[in-house]
């Protein structure tokens, strides 16, 4: 919801009064909106044949197959609802988030989206973030779990600056299509494509409105942001030309991937360096101050980095969660080896998991999840390069 300084109400101060009611009467509109947009969109997932659960469509009745096609030829598209959206506006947005988050906010423009960090004074992540640009609006993506935790933080940073924060979630739907044949599915409804890795489209003609994103992977993949009927019609535009799924084939793609993501059982783990945000283009270490930069830049500049992210596989019966710690006979005692950031299903068996672990013990050594007896975690290489020197 939009963050709106309250008046003073004061005994005999009518206009207080009115000033209150105007409020409660737009944050009302607001929640009215949501729930509307959001029922609209999950009725139209169980007519599609998904099995919807809180809003979200958990799978389309072959959760099995929904995962091993993330991985196979063709494509899929997958229902992000359990995705949420932030969106600042107003003079002093730019400037604002410029001061709270790690990354360099000007990079993202109407044709181009960054990733980046929200941290804690203490330079630890709070919510890592996707910004992109629609209009006159920057918006932040995150796990729809952390939009009122982040958006409470923001606010206490927003003093006299000109800048309008609201949980948008219900602005927009979400949806990814992924896959080898993504491109031509997509090419054939909207006649182009994204074509560098974050570089942005906003469509036109027939699919009017759609934000187009296109995400690293080792699979092309493309994330869409549009209005609720338009991305309904395209949904079903697509029924011949895709397998829908739910959340956990894409979140498995991220995890191939090595996009971290961060939940409410991270938040404040790990430093933005130990998930790659470096690596990955979602710290500028040249912007001025931002909250937790010291800790950031001291880090970056005059320490020395002793824990990275990996992907790994792993068997076990018991799925690995984020949060979960991780176990190494090579750690001192007295030190975690790390920690799960993510981990989803993997269609060959046993899960895929980012993993935020010790450098020595990760390379040198074995991790195991919980203790030593423990499922051990098989290191696979990452798609896109980083210096453990570093």
């Amino acid at each position: 919801m939009p963050f709106i300084a309250p008046e003073r109400n004061e005994p005999g101060n009518r206009q207080g009064f009115s000033a209150n009611a105007a409020i409660q009467q737009h944050l009302g509109q607001k929640f009215t909106e949501f729930k509307t947009m959001m029922k609209g969109w999950s009725d139209f997932l169980e007519e599609s044949g998904g099995q919807v659960v809180d809003g979200r469509a958990e799978h389309f009745s072959h959760a099995e197959a929904e995962l091993r096609a993330a991985l196979n030829d063709g494509a899929v598209c997958s229902d992000l609802s359990y995705r949420g959206l932030i969106a600042a506006q107003g003079p002093d947005a730019d400037l604002f988030l410029q001061g709270q988050l790690t990354c360099d906010v000007q990079r993202a423009t109407l044709d181009h989206s960054i990733l980046g960090a929200f941290c804690s004074p203490k330079g630890r992540a709070l919510a890592c973030l996707r910004l992109f640009r629609r209009e006159d609006a920057v918006y932040l993506e995150l796990p729809q779990e952390l939009v009122e935790p982040t958006l409470a933080r923001l606010r206490k940073y927003v003093l006299r600056a000109k800048v309008t924060l609201e949980d948008a979630s219900h602005r927009l739907v979400r949806f990814g299509v992924a896959g080898p044949h993504a491109e031509a599915v997509l090419t054939n409804q909207f006649g182009a494509i994204p074509e560098a890795i974050n570089s942005v489209i906003h469509t036109t003609g027939e699919w009017s409105d759609i934000t187009v994103i296109r995400l690293p992977g080792i699979t092309p993949r493309f994330e869409l942001h549009g209005p609720l009927p338009v991305m309904q019609g395209l949904w079903a535009a697509l029924d011949s030309t895709v397998t829908f799924t739910g959340a956990e084939p894409w979140r498995l793609l991220d995890i191939l991937a090595g996009i971290p993501t961060i939940y409410p059982e991270t938040v404040e783990a790990f430093v933005p360096q130990m998930i790659n945000l470096d690596a990955l283009d979602g710290i500028n270490f040249r912007k001025g101050c931002y909250t937790g930069q010291e800790v950031v830049a001291r880090m970056h500049y005059l320490g020395k980095l002793k824990r990275r992210m990996y992907v790994a596989r792993m068997d076990g019966e018991n799925p690995p969660r984020p949060g979960d710690a991780l176990f190494s006979p090579q750690a001192d005692a007295s030190q975690s080896a790390g920690r799960i950031v993510d981990a989803a299903k993997h269609p060959d068996g046993g899960y895929a998991v980012l993993a935020v672990a010790l450098i020595e013990c990760a390379e040198q050594g074995v991790l195991h999840l919980g203790d030593a007896q423990g499922a051990t975690l098989k290191l696979e290489p990452l798609p896109y390069p980083f210096d453990p020197a570093d």
